[in-house]
């Protein structure tokens, strides 16, 4: 299973992904609790406050500890976006289980997927941005169609759509390790 938690380390590149709905994603999850315990895991949620689209991350944060998971990187009140994102990972913990969350751009009929892997994602890959591939679980959730300007495909992205995608996996999330 790749593992890439810092910059530079070990070179791991995203890895493929599976398209999935709100029942995969609960699949996905369950898959994930059946090889490693909750206490053995730790979200990081990828984004920023200030897009509409970018906020999936934090949004699905914030969820996922009032579901009480506690083990989570970037919340609404503390975002891991682009500038805090190196030393955000460095808060990762070698002993866990890491599972990153990002919203994505992809094609007019992927809007509202998810993509799930067994591998990490690569964070802002969208917007053009190099950050080191991320967790050893992934979900990238695809909230707005990929265009000529993909800052303003992220700011234009339906804040319903996201509200509700951000709910839907830390809802799976939950029923996934028993929580729900």
């Amino acid at each position: 299973m790749a593992i890439n938690r810092y910059p530079g380390e070990r070179g791991f590149a995203a890895a493929p992904r599976t398209r999935v709905n709100g029942a995969g994603l609960e699949s996905f999850f369950r898959g994930i609790a059946a090889r490693h315990p909750l206490e053995s895991t730790q979200f990081i949620c990828i984004g920023t406050d200030r897009s509409a689209g970018d906020a999936l991350g934090p949004l699905t944060g914030s969820r996922l500890a009032q579901y009480g998971i506690s083990s989570v990187i970037g919340t609404m009140p503390e975002p891991c976006d682009a500038d805090t994102l190196a030393s955000r990972l460095l808060e990762l913990r070698d002993d866990r289980i890491v599972i990153a969350v990002d919203a994505c751009l992809g094609s007019e009929l992927s809007v509202g997927a998810y993509l799930a892997a067994h591998g990490p994602l690569q964070p802002a890959e969208s917007v053009g941005l190099r950050f080191p591939p991320v967790g050893d679980y992934s979900i990238a959730a695809v909230v707005n169609r990929k265009g000529p300007k993909p800052y303003q495909s992220l700011q234009t992205a339906s804040l319903h759509l996201v509200m509700t995608m951000a709910d839907e996996i830390a809802a799976a999330a939950a029923a996934g390790f028993g929580l729900k």
